[in-house]
């Protein structure tokens, strides 16, 4: 099972890297979590740099994406190499998640038609302007499409992407793990409350 997280030139270390650590709470010996960059390295908006661990052509075959934020989104989706690439993402066959500004690669992808997205505040006229309703909340999800706004959202994706794979018990696990201690209940019972609606209904059990 691969995850890959899209980062870009200008990523945000909050929306990759939370993801990422949350993510990678899963133990299994078939799940791989990925950054997947443009270039060889790409440079955060303050100045970390990240090696690249799989191609976006890499990440257009995962099980799960994650197209990250960052500061020169705008560029992203004018780069034609760039979005040539991306044009290989099919919600059809993979789970495909935005966080904050990612949710305008996904407009410009024409992968919002007809379903409001989640982004933060900066990021909104742009995806309004792209024909995209922005919704007042920190997560939304439509069959296998999901949206995060706010770079504390971050985590929301990562147990979105984990119950849909692996089941809720081990995203529940690896939202406790992350949460802070004296806050881990109530800390779970949010990201739950705002993920659960989004999920597939249980299939019932036969008698």
């Amino acid at each position: 099972m691969h995850i890959a997280i899209l980062t870009f030139e200008g990523y945000n270390e909050l929306d990759s890297l939370i993801a990422l650590g949350v993510l990678n709470r899963v133990k299994t010996d078939n799940w791989r979590v990925t950054l997947a960059t443009p270039s060889p390295k790409v440079t955060s908006r303050n100045g970390v740099v990240l090696e690249r661990m799989s191609t976006l052509e890499e990440a257009c075959a995962a099980d799960a994406v994650i197209v990250g934020s960052g500061i020169a989104t705008r560029e992203v989706v004018e780069d034609q190499a760039i979005m040539n690439i991306l044009r290989g993402l099919d919600p059809s066959r993979q789970l495909i998640a935005a966080q904050c500004s990612g949710a305008l690669v996904l407009a410009k992808l024409g992968l919002l038609n007809d379903i409001p997205a989640c982004t933060d505040l900066t990021t909104k006229p742009w995806v309004i302007a792209a024909g995209v309703e922005v919704l007042n909340q920190p997560f939304y999800a439509k069959g296998n499409l999901a949206t995060a706004g706010g770079c504390l959202a971050s985590h929301y994706l990562a147990a979105w992407i984990i119950a849909r794979l692996e089941g809720n018990d081990a995203a529940e696990s690896a939202l406790h793990y992350v949460a802070p201690v004296g806050e881990k209940e109530q800390y779970i019972e949010r990201a739950w409350r705002n993920i659960t609606p989004y999920l597939p209904a249980p299939t019932p059990a036969l008698v």
